[in-house]
Parts: C-alpha cells; structure tokens; sequence
C-alpha cells in the first residue's frame, strides 16, 4: 500500500512539483493550501505518514499548524518535513522545537526532497 503524504503550500504551482515528485515515486499525496486547511484535510484522511509544510501561508502558518498537529493524539506522531524560502535561524529553531524533523530550503531538489521522505516515512 502507497504511504500518504500531506502536502501543505499556499502555492499551487509548488503543490503540483511536490505531488508529481512524490507520486511518481509512488507516494500517495493529499493537498492543504494552508494550515486551517490541512488540518481539515489531516481529520478527514486516513492515515498519513508524513507532512511536507511551507512556514509562510496565510490563515494558519506552517509552525502554527505543526503546533496543533503535534497536539492531537491521532496525529502528534507524524513526521513533518518543512519546505520552504525562509532561512532564518530562528525561525528554523522555532519549527525544531514544535516538531518538525527537517528543513528544506526552495527552490528544492526531487532527489533530496525524495531521500528525505523516504527517510521520514519509513518511520
């Protein structure tokens, strides 16, 4: 069975380069255009082994959104990758402390964003 990842980007376009990266290496790949979005998408779903988020989105950020994953019983234990244009330190520091597990830097490369699901969802 696919293992299905959440896929969270105010970006659309981005959303699309993620998700045929990831389907074509067969991942399962469901979409949130924003935090509040996602964990609609997150509630709604099965079971998802893993998260890919941007920080800055409108609604609800990334690290907000990760905040509230992390604290829901059903879904604290999701990897959550963070895929995004922000390099500040502190914001990086920040997303470690609510939980996320790496930090991707746009504009991305499949392979590493691929070796870095791989790693995560097998967990």
């Amino acid at each position: 069975m696919a293992k299905t990842v959440l896929v969270v980007d105010d970006s659309s376009s981005l959303r699309a380069l993620v998700r045929l990266a990831l389907t074509r290496a067969g991942y399962t790949v469901i979409e949130g255009a924003d935090g509040k979005e996602a964990l609609t998408r997150l509630d709604q779903a099965g079971k998802v082994h893993l998260i890919i988020s941007d920080v800055n989105m409108p609604n609800m950020d990334g690290i907000t959104f990760l905040r509230q994953v992390k604290l829901h019983p059903r879904h604290k234990f999701i990897p959550v990758i963070m895929l995004t244009t922000e390099t500040e330190q502190a914001r990086m520091q920040q997303a470690k402390a609510a939980g996320a597990r790496a930090w991707l830097v746009k504009p991305f490369h499949p392979p590493a964003l691929l070796d870095a699901v791989s790693q995560l969802a097998a967990a």
